[in-house]
């Protein structure tokens, strides 16, 4: 029987092989998918450039050797405004190493979107991309020695807010008590802010003020505190801690200005012609161009030329009131007489028009036609939180206050 042991593996290697010959095989062979091909990324590199003064965006993408005329076509149709360009716009480019010309870019329309454009089979695709910004809550607290700009300056270091956002603060939190505070003649030595702001940070890094949430000022021993409210369907305002709107009806100063360089008074020099007279009203020294705001709602009765006023726009308001705006440089857009403004509206800018030695604007407040000094008249009441808002009002007003404190209190640099 040994010789069996040895013919039967002898005749199936025999078999075996003679079926492989002839492609055949008694059982089902084992199939081994091929791997998928690999595929090759090249890196991509990055770099920027920036539109120069005089030349277009089509120029700016001649020098990058990409198609000027399609690809600005193609930005003007996603939602590019040509005429709102301005020399130092930098435009962001990414190209695979190799290759002589970028396959992608992008450029900011605003701080809340960019648009992005992208080479894809020979054929540039663009679209709008959203800017994502992040919230975090800081809270400043401080000493006011000399003006508000210079305290927020001196307490908030620039990796928190630059020189920039921290002027935007400045003027952000002068509106808040617009309607309570003269900060050019209120401040007095060994007053102090604290301020609860949004600092909003974007996904490329950059770095804005954002929402003042709340504030208390400790001016001549007096706690002055706001506190931001915006219930859903309703534009946010400020609010007292009794829940009094901090909004009154009328500014206080309808312009952001430098220094007050002339008021209101029976009798004093008139620059320009050289004789004292009255000054039925208060000069505000600011840049020319500077945007001119109404000091409260109502109708445009004139928007001219008046004689020495130069430009004059005059408002009507409630109660026998009128408002003057004189030695304009222009009026805003849709400003004429028998319009309609609302408080806060821009109605002109700031010029040296009519009888004017330098730029400024010449602000009257008259009732029933006779002049008052517009720094001392009550400007009117705060209007009370609706009954309805007041509980969950409070719930928010008691959620600020916590993080907030009063001035007077230590420092604290950041709360989460």
């Amino acid at each position: 029987m040994r010789w069996l042991r040895v013919a039967i593996p002898l005749a199936v290697i025999t078999a075996a092989a003679g079926l492989a010959l002839t492609g055949r095989w008694p059982w089902r062979r084992l199939e081994v998918a091929a791997p998928p091909p690999v595929a090759l990324i090249r890196p991509l590199q990055e770099s920027a450039d920036t539109l120069r003064r005089g030349e277009t965006l089509g120029d700016l993408f001649d020098r990058r050797g990409l198609p000027s005329f399609d690809l600005v076509a193609l930005l003007e149709r996603t939602g590019l405004d040509p005429r709102r360009l301005r020399a130092g716009l930098v435009v962001h480019f990414k190209q695979e190493a190799g290759d002589s010309v970028p396959s992608m870019l992008s450029v900011r329309t605003g701080p809340e979107e960019r648009l992005a454009a992208r080479r894809l089979d020979d054929a540039w695709r663009a679209e709008r991309q959203p800017v994502a910004w992040t919230k975090e809550i800081v809270r400043i607290e401080g000493p006011i020695d000399n003006s508000l700009y210079e305290a927020l300056d001196a307490r908030i270091p620039d990796e928190l807010l630059d020189a920039g956002n921290r002027v935007r603060l400045a003027w952000d939190l002068a509106d808040v008590y617009a309607w309570s505070i003269d900060f050019n003649r209120d401040i007095q030595l060994g007053d102090r802010f604290a301020v609860m702001i949004e600092r909003e940070v974007s996904e490329l890094g950059e770095v804005r003020s954002g929402n003042v949430l709340a504030a208390d000022l400790l001016v001549s021993g007096k706690h002055l505190t706001a506190y931001r409210f915006e219930p859903v369907g309703s534009s946010a305002r400020y609010y007292d801690a009794e829940g009094n709107s901090l909004r009154r009806a009328f500014l206080r100063a309808p312009v952001e200005f430098r220094r007050i360089s002339s008021s209101f008074s029976r009798s004093r020099l008139h620059p320009v012609l050289g004789i004292w007279r009255r000054h039925e009203g208060t000069d505000y020294s600011a840049g020319s161009g500077t945007p001119v705001l109404a000091s409260g709602d109502g109708v445009v009765l004139q928007a001219g030329r008046a004689g020495g006023y130069g430009n004059l726009v005059e408002l009507r308001h409630m109660n026998g009131i009128t408002t003057r705006y004189g030695h304009l440089r222009g009026f805003a857009r849709g400003v004429r007489a028998g319009s309609r403004v609302s408080q806060g509206d821009v109605i002109g800018y700031v010029g040296a028009t009519g009888l004017a030695s330098a730029a400024h604007l010449h602000y009257e407040f008259r009732i029933n036609g006779v002049a008052r000094d517009s720094r001392r008249v009550e400007l009117g009441n705060g209007k009370p939180i609706e009954r309805s808002l007041l509980a969950l009002y409070t719930q928010e007003r008691d959620r600020l206050a916590l993080v907030l404190g009063v001035a007077g209190q230590p420092t604290v640099a950041r709360a989460e």
